[in-house]
């Protein structure tokens, strides 16, 4: 056993997650590797090929470098835990008129804890997976920050994490940039890893085609939505479309209808079958309520606080006041924030730090009530 200790390192065969395994090797953990086979892509129905963490050139790559540098790696099949609560509430997200984010669903309820309990019967006291954020303990918390590399950084994708978790997990990446780990791959002739392609869509939808996704996963959708309308916020009816599912808060593009302006989806009514369609300044909400609430910084909320919050993984992040009520959160922004989609998660920064997240339940205009 290393002195530093035993380490289960989550392995998709990207060039992050491969450069975690080996820093903590040259660094003298013992590490053993795990590759999570979550979906068949074969069992999708789309039409891309196979790519991306659950492929078989991405469980070989990532043996590759475990049999380069003489450590063990495992093939973790969690496809049946993975498809029950990740898929299932994907196509229940839509089903309720919300916008899902699976990957952090998935991140949070499954990965860790698939990790963890693996992490127990092989001996490890630490998982490790390639994420840009940094984690501390400080004041008797775990405390996630922003990855140093702003342009990477996946904090947003971490709030769910709890704390006994997070006290048994390493970010070996969070200190580096994403051209520093480019060159350490160079450096130690790993040129597969500098070449290979990255995959940014949703594992189980490799097309990006999560319209055709739910078709397919729920018999006979389209012809139970098909034909709703969409209206103005004042009610005026300006045209039919496919099915409330089949659009997001904020989409412009694939609406079919011309209104002499550009327009948006500023909000799905779900139980009248019909999307509220205005102009970009309509779009802008003030204010939202986040509920299922997971604390980070700080157990819990006493009064105001100020913070920057992000509603998206790629928002840069809004000034808001935020005032927590048992498990939900309401947040004011100053200013009006786009596309704030029931459904989405939002997490609080206070500078670096994640003071916590939860999911989007409504948004809200002062002068205009709830959505």
């Amino acid at each position: 056993m290393s002195k530093k200790g035993r380490v289960l390192v989550a392995m998709s065969g990207g060039i992050d997650s491969s450069l975690a395994a080996v820093l903590l090797h040259e660094q003298g953990y013992e590490v053993i590797g795990m590759t999570m086979k979550t979906w068949d892509y074969a069992s999708s129905g789309a039409s891309k090929k196979e790519t991306g963490c659950c492929s078989l050139d991405s469980i070989n790559d990532a043996r590759n470098i475990a049999v380069n540098l003489g450590f063990p790696h495992y093939i973790l099949d969690i496809r049946s835990e993975f498809g029950d609560y990740v898929i299932d509430y994907f196509t229940d997200e839509y089903i309720a008129g919300r916008t899902p984010n699976p990957c952090v669903l998935c991140n949070t309820h499954i990965k860790w804890d698939a990790l963890l309990r693996r992490a127990d019967k092989l001996g490890c006291e630490y998982i490790a997976t390639g994420h840009y954020a940094r984690l501390r303990f400080e004041g008797g918390r775990y405390i996630i920050s922003k990855g140093v590399d702003q342009s990477k950084d996946q904090s947003y994708a971490l709030w769910g994490v709890s704390q006994q978790s997070l006290s048994r997990t390493i970010f070996p990446l969070g200190n580096l940039t994403k051209k520093e780990i480019y060159g350490m791959a160079k450096e130690r002739g790993f040129m597969e890893l500098v070449t290979k392609s990255e995959s940014y869509e949703i594992c189980f939808v490799p097309d990006n085609d999560y319209r055709g996704f739910l078709k397919r996963r729920v018999p006979n959708l389209e012809a139970q939505v098909k034909g709703g309308e969409f209206v103005l916020e004042d009610g005026t009816v300006v045209g039919a479309h496919e099915g409330y599912p089949f659009y997001t808060i904020g989409q412009r593009k694939g609406l079919g209808i011309a209104l002499g302006y550009p327009t948006y989806v500023i909000e799905i009514q779900k139980d009248k079958n019909r999307i509220v369609l205005g102009s970009f300044d309509e779009l802008a909400r003030n204010g939202m309520y986040v509920n299922k609430l997971i604390m980070g910084k700080y157990e819990s909320l006493t009064g105001k606080m100020d913070t920057i919050t992000k509603v998206r993984y790629n928002d840069p992040g809004h000034p808001a006041v935020i005032e927590q009520t048992g498990d939900t959160m309401k947040v004011f922004f100053g200013n009006g924030v786009n596309a704030i989609a029931p459904g989405q998660a939002a997490v609080f920064y206070e500078g670096e730090d994640v003071v916590g997240g939860g999911w989007i339940m409504s948004s809200f205009n002062q002068d205009h009530g709830e959505n």
